[in-house]
């Protein structure tokens, strides 16, 4: 940031000098809210922890953000592939780089940005408890360096549960997840919430890497009338396993997000993970921009969801579409 200059009272040369040396200044430093913030250049370190089309959208969204205020931006994009211990060496390095700014695409990618740094700001999508992951105090009020947009659409998992019980009418429902993953913890908690008070089985598969969960679809065989898949990066990154069961078995698979239905799915009460990438785009130019810190942007929640249902996986799983869901849902042909 540009110092201020004290004011001179001077006449002549001494003024002109002065005056042109004010000038250079700012251009050549690129002082905020000067000329010179058109041609600074951020770095800007993108660490996510796995690939897969959810968090890849997120990620494409951000940048459009970006783009579109038009900063200039180099980006160090960084993938964990699935392993904490890579998310923490390359939040490391960021550091050891002195980004400008982190963007933090996942969880586990989130903690392991705060672990390694209090000072630079970290900006993070994906994340479905940010405060149970305590990156944040609170979402009103972040705190510290971190802010960012959850995944996590508040109604979101009891609408898929009711929608598998009321309207499917499925007895009793599998699911797979990662327990070393906070955000899925909280997710099946949540689950088993809806659940109370029904008499609807919940079957549990846990798994450690994505190598496992094509066995763990297998295990659900005979056992579930559905498949419900939060939002696990694990299980997600592995999802065309738990399709090519569902399919085989005439198991209707529902997913937390819709880009997972657009995969090959049946259907998702899901959100849009281009747009909370979008939005966490928007906190990071204000953040880089020296408009705001980032404990003075509230942290957001997804603002709508939607029910998408993939036409073809329902034909592949054998699910009667029924007319009624016409009135409530998006068909993907």
């Amino acid at each position: 940031m540009l110092k201020k200059l004290k004011s001179v009272a001077a006449v002549g040369m001494l003024g002109a000098l002065i005056l042109s040396g004010c000038g250079s200044s700012e251009e050549s430093n690129g002082g905020e809210g000067g000329s010179g913030d058109s041609e600074k250049t951020y770095k800007i370190g993108v660490t996510q922890i796995v690939a897969h089309p959810s968090l890849d959208a997120a990620t494409a969204g951000f940048k459009k953000a970006i783009e579109e205020a038009g900063l200039k931006v180099e980006y160090d994009d960084q993938n964990a592939q699935g392993e904490i211990t890579n998310a923490q060496t390359i939040a490391t390095n960021f550091v050891g780089d002195q980004v400008d700014l982190i963007f933090a695409n996942a969880t586990p990618t989130a903690q392991s940005a705060l672990n390694a740094t209090t000072d630079i700001p970290i900006v993070f999508t994906s994340v479905t408890d940010p405060i149970g992951a305590e990156l944040i105090a609170s979402f009103e009020e972040p705190g510290g360096n971190v802010t960012g947009t959850s995944d996590m659409y508040p109604d979101a998992i009891p609408s898929t549960v009711k929608f598998i019980v009321e309207d499917y009418g499925a007895k009793s429902i599998g699911t797979i997840y990662n327990t070393g993953e906070q955000n899925s913890t909280v997710q099946i908690e949540e689950m088993k919430t809806a659940l109370e008070g029904t008499d609807v089985e919940l079957v549990e598969r846990s798994v450690a890497t994505s190598a496992d969960v094509k066995q763990a679809a297998e295990s659900l065989i005979g056992k579930v009338d559905a498949i419900y898949i939060i939002t696990d990066n694990t299980v997600v990154s592995a999802l065309d396993a738990v399709i090519q069961v569902s399919n085989e078995h005439d198991i209707p698979l529902f997913v937390g997000e819709t880009d997972s239905v657009e995969k090959g799915a049946f259907a998702a009460f899901g959100i849009s993970y281009e747009a909370i990438g979008y939005e966490a785009g928007k906190m990071a130019v204000q953040i880089l921009k020296g408009e705001k810190t980032a404990a003075e942007i509230p942290a957001q929640y997804p603002t709508e969801v939607n029910l998408v249902i993939n036409k073809k996986a329902a034909e592949e799983m054998n699910v009667e579409l029924k007319e009624e869901w016409n009135d409530i849902a998006q068909f993907l042909e």
